[in-house]
């Protein structure tokens, strides 16, 4: 279907008319130009007249014409589609990513190669964003702090790049996963009951919360806000020994930190 966006330039089409008849023709004065040969120039003239019958209104037309497709062009018509309805799942899902000091600890694994816990939390992160398809996304990031980097949006390409611009240390060296799931219910308790998702990602454990991270889940509990945790590290890695050679070489556990046993509770 065509839509005008300006159909008011129409009215302008009489507009040539009205200044051919009210505005009266250009007189000049000027001196004739004697032309030589004038008399054979006058015989072709009338030899071809009889060919060009007519021709004084062809120019005519073609003018008018060009008059009408300019204000049909300046009338903006815009062809509009029928209406595409966005897949929508009712899911307002909010992540909350831990930006710690910890999460720069190199002990995950991406193809063949070996990252930062942030860099696999970018990754995998944004190939989770980019399925979200009809689900409104929201991004937390907490360190000593928790901040709200995307509020919910359908636009999960911006809560894409914000995920992947995240820096550690930007929120502080801490973690407060208290204070991540509390900022969370303050953004999901006003949306639809059997709709409200929060994913949170740490490394470690609560070291900063003005709340406590259990007493922030039952609050979600009450208001039937589903958490899902996600633990990030390594369950083992073997530090390299002398001169990076395999003699003295020993296995640590990276993520001694991870308390497991309270993400477990409150999901």
């Amino acid at each position: 279907m065509i839509e005008w966006l300006w159909p008011w330039m129409l009215l302008l089409a009489p507009l040539p008319l009205l200044v051919r008849r009210l505005v009266p023709p250009a007189r000049g004065n000027e001196t004739a130009l004697r032309a030589p040969f004038y008399s054979e120039w006058r015989r072709l003239s009338d030899s071809q007249r009889g060919q060009r019958s007519g021709g004084g209104r062809v120019p005519l037309l073609s003018a008018w014409l060009l008059w009408l497709l300019l204000l049909l062009a300046a009338a903006r018509p815009v062809w509009i589609g029928e209406a595409i309805e966005i897949p929508n799942s009712g899911r307002d899902l909010m992540l909350a990513v831990d930006i710690s000091g910890s999460m720069r600890v190199e002990d995950m694994q991406v193809g063949k190669q070996v990252v930062r816990r942030i860099d696999a939390v970018r990754q995998v992160g944004a190939e989770f964003i980019r399925r979200r398809t009809g689900d409104r996304l929201g991004l937390i990031l907490f360190g000593s702090n928790a901040y709200v980097q995307s509020p919910l949006s359908f636009d999960t390409a911006t809560v894409e790049r914000f995920l992947l611009e995240a820096r550690i240390g930007f929120a502080g060296q801490e973690t407060a996963i208290g204070d991540a799931i509390g900022l969370a219910v303050k953004r999901l308790r006003e949306r639809p009951a059997d709709s409200r998702v929060l994913v949170l990602l740490t490394d470690g454990q609560d070291t900063a919360s003005s709340v406590q991270p259990l007493d922030a889940a039952r609050l979600a509990a009450d208001l039937d806000i589903r958490i899902y945790t996600i633990g990030i590290g390594a369950a083992a890695m073997t530090r390299p020994g002398l001169f990076g050679s395999s003699f003295g070489s020993r296995q640590v556990n990276p993520s001694a930190d991870l308390d497991e046993a309270t993400l477990q509770e409150i999901a």
